[in-house]
This record gives structure tokens, C-alpha cells and sequence, in this order.
């Protein structure tokens, strides 16, 4: 998911898509564990996406704090 996409979200519709991130990540993570992963490259791309919402998640909480004042 590229971080353009992302700024056009709402603060909740970020907050949803984080947990479904968590979520998977937590099951790759425990696929990975139990060796029934192919493709481990997947744990980083979703850590990537997770710290990118993330990131989305704080600059809008930025520029609102920034417009009251």
C-alpha cells in the first residue's frame, strides 16, 4: 500500500486497517513459526505497511493539533 493511499483515509478507516494488519501479521507469524509459510518476505512487507498507516495515523493527529491552534 503506498502512503499516498493512505492520506486520503480517514483516522478511522487507518485505525481499521491497522488491526486487519496486525492481525495478518500475527498469522504469518505463526504460519512462519509452524513452517507452513512460503513466502516469508511477507512479515516485512506487512511491518512496512503497518509502520506506513501508522505514520498516516500521527500526521493527521499533527495537522489537527496544528489547526486549533
Amino acid at each position: 500500500m503506498e502512503f499516498k493511499d493512505l492520506k486520503k483515509k480517514t483516522t478511522e478507516q487507518l485505525e481499521q486497517l491497522l488491526n486487519e494488519y496486525k492481525s495478518e501479521l500475527f498469522t504469518l507469524r505463526f504460519r512462519n513459526k509452524t513452517q507452513q509459510l512460503d513466502h516469508t518476505h511477507k512479515i516485512k512487507q506487512v511491518r512496512k505497511d503497518i509502520a506506513r498507516i501508522l505514520t498516516a495515523i500521527r500526521q493527521s493527529e499533527l495537522e489537527q493539533e496544528k489547526g486549533r491552534k
